[in-house]
């Protein structure tokens, strides 16, 4: 029974297919004879012997692995089945698509800034495509010592020299710091050419790379986001004055405790400060507008509104004018 047990046909096929593999190996001992290849949308088959690739096969369909596929190998056309042995090859199936992972830095990265001594941490997001560009550099890199291969791999390979490639981006240039959305074209552009080189070893060619968002520190960001709604990026003073008055008006400062005494107190002052600066100033201004300036001769006569003429007393009245 087991003689005869070894003369049954095969049936190449990647039985259980994944979207997210990207090649599968069938390495059943030998093909037999009467065996069948089947290849199915969006699969190609190659043939390998000793390593190498024998043919490539990407139209799908149902096969006979002796008159329809032998034949165009290039070292095995002239095999012929023995009744007690089969052909010693395999069959890489590859998944033709273009698949599509997230990323996210794993950690903050820290980017050089000129007012930050330890650099800004900052987090970003996205996705990433590629798909198998080279058969033969993925069997000589991956498939020759594996026999499948996950898009979790290729994602865990990108991740581990992504933070350098968004570092060398983000610096590029010295974009701005507080608008990386602004830039994240550019960015992705760069990064998507260094990645593609980084894989094209392996047979993989990146065919997009983009990233949806950054994110900052949640203190940072907040700041980002008050001095957008205030518009007065760079005045700290007036930054400071609304953040307490939005504080005491939302309800986050409260009454009864130190910090809520201190606010009211610090705003209190505030306030009655800049009453006195006001009153004085229209003092000042009131001053000047009724007040002539010492030495100076009015041109007409207070009393009696006769015309001076330039001299000490009014000559109408009598009234000094100096």
């Amino acid at each position: 029974m087991g003689f005869f047990s070894r003369q049954f046909a095969n049936v190449v096929e990647w039985k259980e297919f994944r979207d997210d593999m990207i090649f599968y190996k069938w390495s059943n001992n030998e093909i037999k004879k009467g065996s069948r290849l089947i290849i199915r949308p969006g699969q190609d088959a190659i043939f390998m012997f000793n390593g190498k690739i024998e043919g490539i096969f990407k139209d799908e369909g149902d096969y006979d692995i002796e008159s329809q596929i032998i034949p165009f190998l290039s070292t095995l056309k002239g095999f012929k089945f023995g009744f007690n042995s089969g052909m010693r090859a395999e069959v890489l199936f590859v998944n033709t698509k273009e698949f599509i992972t997230k990323w996210g830095t794993q950690n903050a990265i820290n980017i050089p800034a000129p007012s930050l001594p330890g650099g800004m941490p900052i987090r970003a997001n996205g996705t990433v495509s590629f798909k198998v560009s080279d058969y033969v550099k993925l069997i000589d890199k991956i498939a020759g010592v594996r026999d499948s291969y996950f898009v979790e791999d290729v994602r865990l390979r990108i991740r581990s020299v992504l933070d350098q490639l968004l570092m060398k981006w983000i610096s590029k240039e010295g974009k701005d710091m507080f608008n990386l959305q602004a830039n994240a074209f550019d960015i992705a552009a760069g990064i998507k050419t260094d990645l593609d080189m980084q894989l094209f070893d392996s047979g993989l060619a990146v065919t997009g790379f983009n990233i949806m968002s950054f994110t900052y520190p949640e203190e940072i960001q907040n700041m980002i986001n008050k001095n957008a709604s205030h518009s007065m990026v760079g005045d700290l003073s007036r930054y400071q004055q609304i953040s307490m008055t939005d504080g005491i008006a939302s309800g986050k400062v409260k009454g009864g405790g130190t910090a809520a005494d201190m606010a009211g107190m610090m705003m209190g002052m505030n306030v009655a400060n800049q009453m006195m600066q006001n009153i004085n100033q229209q003092a000042t201004n009131n001053q000047n507008s009724t007040n002539p300036a010492e030495g100076t001769k009015p041109n007409f006569c207070p009393n009696c509104g006769h015309k001076s003429s330039g001299a000490n007393f009014c000559p109408n009245c009598g009234q000094k004018l100096v």
